[in-house]
């Protein structure tokens, strides 16, 4: 049997689309389009995205960034002719307490469309909750002249949430019932959710133990699977769920419409109509023999007809079954040429019996987590790359970085650090998650930390210094300084920063420091104290004596810190050009302030309002050694951090503990981490890597 290139198949079955075209030209208007696309949603015909494409104006589907919407605000997810039925996503209704009030916040789930109703047969009924009381009402239009309600409820009750299990949903935290079959076919469908007191508890018991309540319509096969966690997920109140609706032309028997023939939809040969049984209305069908789209001119095809879309839709999927063998082959490629197995066996090596690992991220999981690298999600943007804000599937908040350049030859080394950051677990850090390898440059995930920089506090004109206090201060240098004495102390291979700055130290919403931006740093071999690289770091931030002997050590960051820590005392730049000559460089002008006794002339006014003198004048101590030219003269920065935390103890109390010797850092999970790579000259240097200091 002989083998055909792919691309000799790719021409062969564009010549046998050519040949399906020219046989469905032939054939007449019997192949005309009948429907089109919103998003990755098919649209046909009698619904249409326009008034001129649609059939009425209650099959409108508006358009809005490629998603679906019924009636401006309900979500389509589907839409199917024959069965005549429409997939929507819902909102639950939801009953809560309120914190320390006996009021509940409610929410109804309410479904009124006229030309529409929801499917008894396709969905259930369901409510979520341990002191939950679920009603679905249903009754007719008004307009109709018949009013015949019903009512139905489902109790979901539980005293503890150990009772209530995953995939069981018989009462106990979750109820299931099928949705009853109305006696009216016109109807108006309200679901309530009710939390009943619990006598033996009370308001913020309650909030605690189950706030709030939930019911709603789902669809019956894949809408809604019971979790347990659920029950203690607040956000669980802003989830929608699929539900299918049962759709019909008009309200009009077939007999009446016929009447109307500007408006009767069964016009085409081949085509009949047929009444609703499950809503007012009619539906149109296509005569025995004949396949297509009934409502369409011209829609009901036989013979030949469907033979020629039946070969075209064949040639379609194979065509498409070789373009995704390809994109497996290239994402296969990528992710050896980035170091995947390279990364899986350091992994197996280093990372036996410890929990903390890197995650090999897919690139499906990346594009669904930023909805396709959306703009709209762009953290910020530099000259190595771009910072996307992504919600992984287990709702994590991640920041993604992408690079704009790639160096296959330091493949071996980004991996290491991959594997060696993953292993940092420290508060003040910011934490690699992992990686994707499926992409032409690796992307970086990392946690995402919402408050901006120092730098943005410092500097922006949209932010305000002062809120940055004294107090506040202290504690984000002591942060900071644990942070680099954990890198330089307590790692198995000891990390050297390398650009330590304010724009890479990035504040929480509780204004805790967390270190970041490791694309510059050095892993030091643990037989070195110093390692000779080309020189990197930021100017007004960078080691003079790194500078002019291109040798690193863990005092390069000593003295960026020393910068940093001047910063913040005076919240003037590392480096500015709008101001006297001698005040350019921070650094030096620091320093000779302190050594001339005019350390409060620089300090900013409100910081000097608020601290001591004495705390001041060794604070600025501190940052004037770590500003020492030569670095043998620089503390270490586990000196440099345990002189910061006792002096915030000092002026903020002693609620923290007070950092006294090196034990104070450490690895949580011990030999876990990597222990034998070593490092060669500009091993490292892993610039298109570096995760944008200002991006977040």
């Amino acid at each position: 049997m002989c083998a055909i290139h792919s691309s000799n198949l790719l021409l062969f079955l564009l010549v046998l689309l050519w040949m399906v075209f020219v046989a469905a030209a032939q054939l007449g208007p019997n192949c005309k389009k009948s429907s089109n696309c919103c998003g990755n949603v098919n649209i046909p015909f009698p619904f249409g995205t326009t008034k001129e494409s649609s059939l009425a104006p209650e099959f409108l589907i508006h358009c809005t960034n490629h998603v679906p919407y019924l009636a401006s605000d309900l979500q389509v997810l589907s839409i199917s002719v024959d069965p005549a039925e429409l997939r929507v996503s819902l909102p639950v209704a939801s009953d809560c307490y309120q914190n320390n009030t006996s009021k509940n916040n409610e929410t109804d789930q309410l479904f009124f469309f006229e030309n529409y109703s929801i499917s008894w047969s396709r969905n259930v009924f369901l409510t979520v909750g341990c002191d939950t009381l679920g009603i679905v009402v249903g009754y007719s239009f008004p307009h109709s002249g018949r009013s015949k309600p019903y009512a139905k409820t489902c109790l979901s009750y539980c005293q503890d949430f150990g009772d209530a299990k995953t995939g069981s949903c018989t009462g106990t935290g979750c109820c299931r019932i099928n949705i009853p079959e109305p006696e009216v076919k016109e109807e108006v469908l309200t679901v309530i959710s009710y939390s009943f007191e619990n006598s033996l508890l009370n308001n913020s018991r309650k909030i605690e133990f189950n706030a709030c309540g939930y019911a709603f319509v789902a669809e019956e096969k894949g809408g809604y699977e019971f979790v347990s966690s659920d029950l203690k997920n607040n956000e669980f109140k802003n989830t929608e769920f699929p539900v299918v609706l049962d759709w019909s032309v008009g309200n009009q028997t077939c007999e009446e419409a016929k009447k109307k023939n500007s408006s009767y939809a069964c016009k085409g040969p081949n085509t009949t109509c047929q009444p609703s049984e499950k809503r007012p209305g009619y539906l149109c069908k296509c005569l025995p023999g004949f396949q297509g789209n009934p409502y369409h001119h011209d829609g009901c095809l036989e013979g030949i007809s469907v033979c020629v879309i039946a070969l075209l839709v064949a040639c379609s999927s194979i065509y498409c079954a070789l373009k995704k063998r390809k994109l497996i082959k290239l994402k296969e490629h990528l992710f050896q040429q980035n170091g995947g197995l390279l990364l899986q066996q350091q992994i197996a090596t280093h990372h036996q019996g410890s929990t903390q690992t890197a995650k090999v991220f897919s690139v499906e999981e990346l594009k669904k987590a930023t909805n396709n690298f959306d703009e709209c999600n762009v953290l910020g943007q530099g000259g190595q790359g771009t910072v996307y804000k992504g919600l992984l599937l287990d709702n994590r908040v991640v920041a993604i970085k992408m690079s704009k350049i790639s160096d296959i030859s330091q493949v071996e080394h980004f991996i290491n650090e991959v594997v060696v950051l993953s292993q940092i677990n420290h508060r003040n850090v910011v934490k690699l998650l992992g990686c994707c390898l499926e992409t032409k440059v690796p992307l970086l995930v990392y946690e995402f930390v919402p408050n901006g920089t120092i730098h943005d506090h410092l500097h922006s004109y949209t932010q305000i210094s002062s809120e940055l206090t004294w107090k506040v201060r202290l504690r984000i240098a002591a942060e900071t300084a644990e942070a680099l004495a954990y890198l330089h102390f307590a790692t198995s291979i000891p990390i050297i920063h390398r650009d330590v700055k304010t724009s890479n130290i990035l504040l929480d919403r509780d204004l805790t420091a967390k270190v970041s931006d490791f694309g510059a740093s050095r892993i030091v071999p643990l037989d070195k104290t110093q390692i000779t690289t080309l020189v990197q770091g930021t100017l007004g931030y960078l080691d003079p004596e790194y500078f002019h002997t291109s040798k690193l050590t863990e005092k390069s960051d000593v003295y960026s810190f020393g910068v940093v820590l001047a910063e913040l005392l005076t919240a003037r730049k590392a480096l500015a050009f709008d101001v006297p000559e001698d005040e350019k460089n921070l650094a030096k002008h620091f320093v000779v302030s302190m050594e001339e006794g005019r350390l409060l002339e620089i300090v900013e006014k409100h910081i000097v309002e608020e601290a001591k003198e004495e705390a001041l004048a060794e604070f600025g101590n501190i940052a004037l050694r770590c500003l020492k030219l030569k670095g043998e003269e620089r503390p270490s920065m586990k000196q440099v951090a345990m002189e910061l935390e006792r002096l915030r103890v000092e002026e903020c109390g002693n609620n923290k503990v007070i950092i006294a010797s090196s034990s104070a850092f450490h690895v949580e999970d011990g030999s876990g981490v990597i222990s034998d790579i070593s490092t060669g000259v500009d091993a490292l240097n892993l610039d298109s890597m570096s995760l944008l200091g200002n991006g977040r």
